[in-house]
């Protein structure tokens, strides 16, 4: 498959002639090339979204609303293709991507269609002063989204839906990693009877054409998902132009698991959360810390599901861990699995840590699902984010201890909480460092609730109200009477 750009609802050949090979994680081969876009792309792209601004702005609520619910429906009319796409793209399983990415990735524009509709101004009188003040939100203008490859389309939906629905117009960067599924939505919305120059997709690198988009001037707003160092370096580029900034970035989330959770459903739940996608998910509980009481039951149970995931081509039902995203991915999750067995005194692998050879699919990017005892929350693996596979266990003694490990990174994402103590769960809630919290569940999510982290993980909030919020500019206007 051979992708272009999409710029005023026309596919696009870069203007530099540039192009980047597209690699299929399961077989680890070349199946296609994409652009990789420069800043002359971009701002072909930012010409013909300003065009587009003027119209798009003054278009009426209501019409807005029919065209993304239009959306929503091809997204679900074309499940299988999406799925299919974005299986080849990131080496997750299909059955995975027809479950949850591409139905949240309706979700989000019908979401946001109705949401629309229902987004109020306020209004203050002030009595005895013959005042009226009331608070109208316009579009900025043209904004800018640039979202990560691990969730391809629900992520990059994610951003633009409120976007689009906010009367904006965009110029947005999908992965270069994972591109097919933003290459097949410019069809839908084109379809779905979007202006043309409302979306511009342009796909390259982050140096070439991510650093493009969060440079050009009139570019008004940033919206980002990826990683901690990369949101360090667009906000000091931004900063400057004083653009509007939503950064989404790493995690390292903590697992609390209390002796009087339902232990069933908590182990069920725990495998999930920290091997879904490959662990590629940002979402993950990648540190697992158990109530000394039934830490011992839990590592061998734990354990013992861990080593029966099947590990295969994302095609195969029976799959459950596909492959990682990339070579260059799966090199820099070897390191830290070769870390860990360099010092066994501080790291202890109970199952995993190695290549997986797949049948037919021998150059294909596979790694076991790893679990590793450590000593310490201070180590190498507990306070850097891996991003894969790979999971760290260690007990804890009371809550207090439990509180302090949860806490014991710059990052602070998510965290999931296991208990049936209610006086618990509110103290706990309360002062995890986190930007959600999930009690006796995972990836639980309304999308009327904001979302996004604290500390390193993190600046802003998406989903809800407050997305529409983020997209759109207040005007006090204040009348005497």
């Amino acid at each position: 498959m051979d992708i272009k750009n999409f710029i005023n609802n026309e596919e696009q050949i870069p203007l530099s002639g540039f192009w980047l090979d597209n690699y299929e994680p399961a077989s680890g081969t070349i199946y296609g090339e994409i652009p990789n876009s420069n800043e002359d792309d971009v701002e072909k792209a930012y010409q013909a979204a300003k065009a587009a601004f003027p119209s798009w702005s003054n278009t009426s609520i209501d019409e807005r609303s029919k065209i993304m619910l239009r959306i929503a429906d091809l997204i679900e009319e074309n499940l299988g293709a999406l799925a299919a796409a974005e299986s080849r793209d990131n080496g997750k399983p299909v059955w995975l991507a027809q479950a949850v990415d591409i139905p949240r990735a309706s979700s989000n524009f019908r979401f946001y269609g109705h949401a629309i509709t229902q987004y109020a101004t306020k209004a203050h009188e002030s009595v005895g002063k013959n005042t009226m003040n009331y608070t109208i939100r316009k579009p900025i203008g043209v904004v800018g989204c640039i979202s990560p490859w691990n969730l391809p389309l629900y992520l990059f939906t994610w951003k633009i839906a409120p976007a689009i629905a906010a009367g904006n117009c965009v110029v947005a960067k999908p992965s270069e990693v994972t591109p097919a599924t933003a290459y097949l939505l410019g069809e839908i919305v084109e379809k779905a009877g979007l202006p043309a120059g409302v979306l511009n997709i342009v796909h390259g690198n982050g140096a070439s054409c991510g650093q493009a988009i969060v440079a050009h001037p009139d570019i008004k707003a940033i919206s980002f998902t990826g990683g901690t160092t990369t949101g360090a370096h667009i906000a000091r580029t931004a900063a400057p132009m004083f653009k509007k900034l939503s950064l989404e970035l790493g995690g390292k989330n903590p697992n609390l698991i209390f002796a009087d959770c339902d232990y069933d459903k908590m182990l069920d739940t725990t495998v999930r959360s920290s091997f879904a996608n490959q662990g590629q998910i940002c979402l993950c509980g990648s540190r697992i810390f158990v109530q000394q009481e039934i830490y011992e039951r839990f590592k061998t149970d734990f354990v013992d599901r861990v080593k029966n995931l099947r590990v295969g081509h994302p095609d195969q039902s029976s799959t459950k861990v596909g492959a990682v995203v990339s070579a260059g991915h799966r090199e820099k999750i070897e390191e830290y699995l070769a870390f860990a067995k360099a010092e066994p005194e501080n790291y202890r692998i109970l199952t995993g840590g190695n290549r997986v050879i797949v049948k037919e699919y021998e150059k294909g990017y596979y790694l076991e699902p790893t679990v590793i005892e450590v000593s310490s929350n201070d180590c190498k693996l507990n306070q850097e984010e891996i991003f894969g596979p790979v999971v760290t266990i260690m007990p804890f003694t009371d809550e207090a201890h439990a509180l302090e490990l949860a806490n014991g990174t710059k990052y602070g994402l998510s965290a999931t909480l296991w208990t049936n103590d209610l006086s618990r769960t509110m103290r706990m809630t309360q002062e995890i460092e986190a930007g959600i919290v999930w009690v006796n569940t995972w990836l639980n999510r309304d999308l009327r609730t904001p979302f996004g982290g604290v500390k390193d993980s993190g600046v802003g909030r998406e989903g809800g109200f407050e997305a529409l919020d983020f997209f759109t500019e207040p005007k006090n206007v204040c009348i005497e009477y």
